[in-house]
């Protein structure tokens, strides 16, 4: 396996870091009304920081012959960065924002498609990283604390058992879904991916406090090597 110089941990085109954009965006936006608001405020922020960065929304990337859409393509001098976004919700009412807008967040309740979905972003990234000067990230901002608080001693295993997402969790390798039961959910990853959920903002109330979980996927050049990247 042949790792490229650009590793682009922690950092957007190889020179911006994540932590400084979202540190931008949460003075901003301490939320959003949904996915789609949430990517488009990230491309802005990112171009006021950085403004040889050209973000690109929803860019075919072709696998296989096959054109999958990838949610923000980053395209900087040298380097690009490919980022696949996840807005998790729970209900939650208020204003927030300066000046002030009212939110009414839906509740998402499917929390095991919630993890499937964020895993096959990572695999997704795997597969479009593939040239030597793009890494990935999958990025989610969620308000709903199941998704970063471990399971409780004794729980029953459930059928995103290997999904879970927790706070101090790693993915890596072949994930079953039920014990291998449905093999259509079956996700394979190359590399290794500890996790480690970070706050985004705290608004009070019941589903007010938000927190972020970032994955990076470095560029892979070699078909049949194995990969590695931080979060």
């Amino acid at each position: 396996m042949t790792t490229a110089s650009m590793d682009g941990s922690g950092t957007v085109v190889g020179q911006t870091a994540l932590s400084e954009v979202v540190e931008c965006l949460r003075r901003h936006r301490p939320v959003f009304h949904s996915e789609a608001d949430l990517q488009h405020s990230f491309a802005r922020v990112l171009w006021e920081l950085a403004p040889e960065v050209r973000p690109r929304l929803e860019v075919p990337q072709r696998v296989s012959g096959k054109a999958e859409y990838l949610d923000l393509l980053c395209l900087g001098p040298s380097t690009r960065t490919a980022i696949e976004f996840k807005y998790f919700t729970r209900s939650w009412r208020g204003k927030a924002g300066s000046p002030a807008e009212d939110y009414a967040l839906k509740a998402h309740a499917a929390t095991d498609l919630a993890r499937l979905n964020f895993v096959r972003d990572i695999a997704r990234l795997e597969r479009f990283c593939r040239r030597s000067d793009q890494n990935g990230l999958a990025l989610m901002l969620t308000n709903e604390p199941s998704l970063w608080t471990p399971p409780g001693a004794g729980r029953r295993r459930t059928r995103d058992h290997d999904f879970r997402i927790h706070h101090g969790r790693e993915l890596t390798g072949t994930l079953l879904w039920a014990e291998g039961s449905y093999e259509p959910n079956t996700c394979v990853l190359r590399g290794v991916y500890p996790l480690a959920w970070e706050p985004y903002t705290e608004l009070g109330g019941p589903g007010g406090e938000f927190r972020y979980l970032a994955v990076f996927v470095s560029p892979l050049t070699d078909e049949t090597g194995d990969q590695s990247a931080s979060a």
